[in-house]
């Protein structure tokens, strides 16, 4: 897919991935539509970076949880530009238990409703309403960030960064990912990149991981088979790449996560095995 002059809504841009994303595909020339909610002085920042770069980039401030909000935002993207070619689905919201603690607490009374809220429904509401404008172009492509939270669940070392709710959510956007493929075929791509320990989010950068202790840092990245966090850049360069050259990939989910859900088990030497030794 050639991606020059094509219009993407890319969620999430203020801060951290979602700049990322934003950043490389301005670069390749396509026009931004960047909503925004909250993180006030991320949001100036990211308007300051965009908006010389071209004065069709826009920034409607949203709330991607509502649904009138959202359809007025749908709205706006019909009247502003001549349709939408990319959606980059990247929202959510997850409590951190080295952070949050547990769900007990009344500080986060509406926690797990917040981690499904955001991380899940936000992304079918806005697939939902986008559908019919991706339909209106020759060809689209949608892509769901999510994370290993999903396979993990709150277990492990993986238990002090992913939530019980944060995790079910995650879960829940792999099915909709395969089911968005068959609603967008032929024209509309819609596939998953599933996201491990990456800097700024979960990883170095976050509250998260400056309450983790040294040894508990050190076991997050002894878990990882490439031993490091990865980087915001390096997810845009996937983003990329499902964007420009994965024509042929659609219901997918690419793991984008250095080995964490793997582990750290070694693979043990192989066994003589005791046939062999029956025949001697």
């Amino acid at each position: 897919m050639d991606i020059y002059g094509k219009t993407a809504l890319v969620l999430g841009a203020s801060r951290g991935i979602g700049r990322a994303i934003a950043r490389s595909l301005a670069r390749k020339g396509v026009r931004l539509i960047l909503p925004w909610y909250d993180w006030p002085e991320d949001v100036e920042s990211m308007i300051d970076e965009f908006s010389p770069m071209n004065p069709g980039h826009s920034f409607p401030e949203t709330d991607l949880r509502k649904a009138g909000m959202v359809e007025q935002l749908m709205q706006t993207i019909k009247r502003e530009t001549d349709g939408l070619d990319i959606l980059i689905n990247n929202i959510e919201r997850g409590g951190m238990p080295v952070v949050h603690g547990p769900y007990t607490l009344d500080i986060n009374r509406e926690q797990w409703q917040r981690e499904l809220e955001t991380t899940l429904h936000a992304k079918w509401l806005v697939f939902t309403s986008c559908l019919p404008l991706l339909k209106q172009r020759p060809q689209g492509c949608v892509i769901n960030l999510s994370s290993v939270a999903a396979i993990t669940g709150r277990s492990g070392i993986a238990g002090l960064l992913f939530n019980d709710g944060y995790a079910a959510a995650n879960r829940g956007v792999e099915t909709l990912t395969r089911t968005w493929a068959k609603l967008g075929a032929p024209k509309i791509r819609v596939n998953e990149i599933m996201l491990g320990i990456i800097d700024s989010r979960h990883g170095p950068g976050t509250r998260g991981w400056e309450a983790l202790s040294t040894h508990q840092r050190q076991q997050i990245l002894d878990h990882t088979l490439v031993g490091r966090t990865g980087t915001p850049e390096e997810v845009a360069e996937t983003v990329l790449f499902v964007l420009e050259k994965a024509d042929f990939m659609t219901g997918a989910t690419l793991r984008l996560d250095g080995g964490f859900v793997l582990g750290d088990e070694g693979v043990p030497p192989m066994p003589q095995g005791i046939l062999g030794q029956e025949s001697a």
